[in-house]
């Protein structure tokens, strides 16, 4: 019998595929990066065939490196990069053009135009999101309006849109001979265009952003019983396994922490940082800048919420010393580098690229650098970045406690960056909270797998799960208070520095 579960985590700057048993052991993994294109300042796309052409690389690698076949494979879960968007033909499978990254600013106009409108309330008594460049309504409404083929394909009735865990779908379960349209509702919470409550399309909001509704993916729970659909000869997988498990990545990275229960709260250090915390089967509404979002769905028409907190650049501001700096040629030098200085000298670096998310949400903040001195040197940079994935964390994490009414005893861990000891205990002594990394690093993978599991009997409940998670190393607190409160001052000015660079 089949009894492993392939998850395909789609991220952004990479695509990852890792086979787990059904201990929730990863048996085998394949990863391949793929392009970051920049056509002009605050512009990121991503090339949706590429990314397509990566998905198969990786799951064929990932069999072969554990010298199975697709008929060992029970079920497929997607985890992707939320918010970006791809448009394209029903009939060919030929993107319209490329995919609009969530890190992109294009959109910043029409987020300007929907605030200068008073429209916000409306959208985040709707959505639980604010306006921002960051999700994907605006980014949909800007290919109608930008790209003519796009809208004049919509009307038709030839256009498909959606996100990238969409796109990844539809194409293993047939593309255009009959692949099947859907997202899940984790994914759709991201868009600005779905109902937080109903859990569908709102209409109100498609005429809003000009979406025509018949575009979009059908939505689904995360965890489908029924389905998305059944893989088909020819793509990576063969033919006939169900593809049954959809999160986006955050979201995954909570179910695979087994943030299950209200008040369990994980961060996810990747190419930007992403603090989820259970809040049950009721949204909570935040004051404070967090975003009111679905954790994930086991069943039709029901869900559990968690609010977000989203930073948009954490991992990357050390990928800009490595690619645009030159300062270090591997992000692992980062570790040792940093510690080789005391602290960073009164300098602090906030990585502002694209704007500043939560608690602030300034589009108009760019990146700022400030205190240096001629003692500053290339290590107190690179301490400097680190000290800042860190202090945003803390934003966070203060605002999300405020709302919640919960003050976390600890923090859980995940995503590429939680390798660096350094790291985790700079992030434990400036929360001044323990910080808990667990056994398996790539949780965003294992919560695709487990929502694939639950819906293809590899796994019978939630409570088997919880077998499965193990504690790496726990990082306690070791600074003082009075150094902590200190730094923390120090960079709270340095985000006022940052604040509104661009002329609205």
């Amino acid at each position: 019998m089949a009894g492993y579960v392939a998850a395909i985590d789609q991220g952004t700057t990479g695509t990852r595929c890792i086979l787990f048993d059904r201990t929730g052991k990863a048996i085998s993994s394949d990863y391949a990066e793929h392009r970051q294109i920049y056509p002009q300042p605050g512009w990121v796309e991503h090339d949706a065939q590429e990314i397509w052409a990566r998905v198969q690389q990786v799951v064929q690698g990932a069999l072969a490196r554990a010298d199975l076949t697709p008929a060992d494979i029970a079920a497929v879960g997607i985890a992707n990069q939320r918010e970006t968007v791809v448009a394209w033909d029903r009939h060919t499978g030929r993107p319209y053009t490329n995919a609009i990254v969530w890190q992109c600013t294009r959109s910043q106009e029409i987020c300007q135009r929907l605030l200068a409108d008073g429209l916000e309330p409306l959208v985040r008594e709707r959505t639980g999101l604010v306006v921002a460049t960051y999700f994907s309504g605006p980014k949909l409404q800007w290919l109608m309006t930008h790209v003519p083929e796009v809208a004049a394909a919509a009307q038709r009735g030839d256009a498909l849109l959606g996100t990238v865990d969409s796109w990844l779908i539809w194409n293993l379960t047939g593309g255009p001979a009959g692949g099947a349209h859907v997202t899940d509702v984790t994914n759709a919470s991201r868009t600005m265009l779905m109902n937080l409550r109903t859990l569908d399309w709102d209409q109100e909001l498609l005429d809003l952003f000009g979406i025509p509704c018949e575009t979009l993916p059908t939505i689904r729970p995360s965890s489908d019983r029924q389905t998305y659909g059944l893989t088909v000869p020819g793509g990576p997988l063969g033919g006939g396994i169900p593809v049954c498990g959809d999160l986006g990545d955050q979201q995954a990275a909570l179910v695979g922490q087994l943030g299950l229960v209200p008040g369990e709260a994980k961060n996810t250090y990747g190419t930007g940082s992403f603090m989820l915390m259970h809040t049950g089967q009721t949204p909570v509404a935040s004051s404070r800048g967090l975003l009111t979002t679905v954790a994930y769905s086991l069943r039709p028409g029901a869900c559990c919420y968690a609010l977000e907190g989203s930073i948009a650049i954490t991992g990357a501001a050390v990928q800009w010393l490595r690619d645009n700096l030159g300062l270090i040629q591997h992000a692992a030098e980062t570790e040792a580098i940093a510690s080789s200085v005391e602290d960073t000298g009164g300098m602090y670096f906030v990585p502002a690229f694209s704007g500043l998310f939560a608690p602030h949400w300034d589009m108009y903040a760019r990146g700022a650098i400030v205190g240096m001195t001629r003692y500053t040197t290339r290590a107190h940079l690179v301490r400097a970045t680190l000290e800042a994935i860190c202090y945003q964390t803390r934003e966070v994490l203060e605002a999300m406690e405020a709302d919640a009414g919960i003050a976390l005893r600890a923090l859980k861990v995940d995503g590429g960056a939680v390798v660096n000891n350094f790291l985790m205990q700079l992030q434990a002594d400036i929360l001044g909270t323990r910080v808990i990394r667990p056994t398996i690093r790539e949780t965003t993978a294992l919560g695709a797998a487990y929502m694939a599991g639950l819906a293809g009997g590899v796994w019978n409940s939630l409570d088997e799960l919880r077998e499965n998670w193990v504690i790496d190393r726990e990082f306690v607190p070791q600074w003082d208070e009075d150094r902590r409160e200190q730094g923390y001052r120090g960079w709270q000015k340095a985000v006022e520095r940052a604040k509104g660079w661009l002329e609205p």
